[in-house]
């Protein structure tokens, strides 16, 4: 009973919102332009360095995204990921 019952109140809230958002559009407006709600973006976590550069160990790379030229120029000289792993 009590599951019928929330799933009511929770379709009753969309019917609500989908209203007021129509509403809103009507005058050009978006219902969080105008209750002033902002939607939070998540923030990432940074990750750790996974690689390090094999001369100068302040110059790191997580591993995520394009390969920095030195990560490149160092697999080119003979030298593994693996070596690299911080």
């Amino acid at each position: 009973m009590t599951k019928a019952i929330e799933s009511f109140e929770e379709r009753q809230k969309k019917q609500a919102l989908a209203e007021l958002e129509a509403k809103a559009n009507e005058f050009g407006f978006s219902l969080s332009e105008l209750t002033g709600a902002t939607v939070a973006k998540k923030k990432r976590k940074s990750a750790p360095p996974k690689y390090r550069h094999p001369d100068d160990a302040s110059i790191t790379w997580t591993g995520r995204g394009r390969h920095p030229d030195w990560f490149k120029e160092a697999v080119r000289a003979g030298i593994s990921p693996e070596d690299l792993l911080a």
